[in-house]
């Protein structure tokens, strides 16, 4: 019962006792997406593309007007075909550090960790499981079980770690699975509104010259024409339209995200490891760290100096440099060092220190 009730936000599974290290299989690090153990995350994403790209293209496009109908296959494809090739690409390529990808085997298990002998899983850039030397950006995902060079965070929905080495194609992957659905909405939005008000120029297809009714609609031209009645084609715009504006909404959310950690050149993990630590320090004790730190920081100043002057004589300058030199320890522009702020203020924060050395797991972002 206390294996299946571990946590899983451990680097690697430990075992309690010598018997369970002895039975329990150690695992293998992943090379990529397509390593097993497959996600399910993956195979909805995969059945979500194939499911909307022939909705789209079977249903929805040959309803439009011949000039917008051609615009519609040419724009609209050209992203659904771009997107999957990036999205591919992420998946394939091997986000693990340099050193790791040209020494570690891939076929060997990962040791397990012990903690008697090493307090953090990275010390002084050399990880202790891949038992290579690695970047300084690098951080050993507990998912895929190897160290992934400028870590951001690892994906379920890829199955994938995404790090330097895939990061762009990750980007690209949700710029233009956005723009794809954006698309997809507007066409949908289009067939809704005239199905509504005006169905005449919606039937711009000759074959409509043989159907009599003006209650039946042909799918899937100019392939293969199916016909449906108008409940069916209700249908069907009932339930692909809020999937494709849910997904919109949430990629939008995810893009937005990912162009503000851009423009604050912070990683993923870096954001959530900065939001921990503002969680975990109220501001009272912001106000009693601050105050320690900067009475220790002016002791030592004074110390160094021949004659130690008391601090009514440092000019307000410098007063107001130091101070905000001392401060800024607290707060979010170095709270992504956790480990620096903790050793500049005299302090110590396990946390702080395991996230510095890598040890934290792979941390998840919105769906794509």
């Amino acid at each position: 019962m206390d294996i299946c009730g571990r946590s899983r936000r451990q680097v690697l599974p430990e075992a309690r006792d010598t018997a369970v290290k002895r039975t329990q299989p150690r695992p293998l690090s992943r090379v990529n997406g397509w390593s097993r153990p497959l996600h399910i995350f993956q195979a909805v994403s995969c059945t979500m593309y194939l499911l909307l790209s022939f909705i789209t293209f079977g249903i929805f496009i040959p309803f439009l007007p011949d000039g917008g109908k051609y615009a519609a296959y040419t724009v609209v494809g050209g992203l659904f075909l771009f997107h999957l090739v990036v999205h591919l690409i992420t998946i394939t390529i091997d986000p693990a550090d340099s050193n790791v990808r040209l020494k570690k085997s891939y076929s060997q298990p990962v040791p397990t960790f012990d903690r008697s002998k090493h307090a953090h899983v990275i010390q002084n850039q050399y990880c202790h499981l891949c038992e290579v030397a690695v970047s300084k950006k690098a951080k050993h995902c507990s998912a895929c079980n190897k160290c992934v060079s400028g870590f951001d965070h690892h994906c379920k929905w890829l199955n994938n770690c995404v790090g330097s080495r895939n990061y762009w194609f990750f980007f690209c992957s949700v710029v233009s699975a956005l723009a794809g659905m954006l698309c997809a909405m507007i066409i949908l939005l289009y067939v809704s509104i005239k199905l509504f008000t005006n169905p005449s120029e919606l039937r711009t297809d000759p074959l409509y010259k043989e159907v009599s009714t003006v209650n039946t609609w042909l799918l899937f031209l100019p392939l293969c024409a199916v016909r449906v009645k108008t409940p069916v084609l209700l249908s069907v715009l009932t339930v692909v339209l809020p999937l494709v504006l849910t997904s919109s909404v949430l990629l939008g959310h995810l893009l937005i995200f990912h162009c503000y950690l851009l423009a604050k050149k912070l990683s993923t993990f870096d954001y959530i490891m900065q939001a921990r630590f503002q969680q975990s320090t109220s501001p009272t004790e912001r106000k009693d760290l601050c105050a320690q730190t900067e009475e220790g920081l002016l002791q030592e100043k004074m110390s160094s100096l021949k004659s130690p002057p008391s601090s009514s004589r440092l000019p307000k300058k410098q007063k107001k440099l130091l101070l905000t030199s001392l401060c800024s320890v607290l707060f979010p522009k170095t709270a992504i060092h956790p480990k620096k702020c903790s050793s500049q203020a005299g302090l110590s924060s396990p946390q702080a220190s395991r996230a510095s050395e890598g040890e934290l797991p792979g941390i998840e972002t919105h769906p794509q």
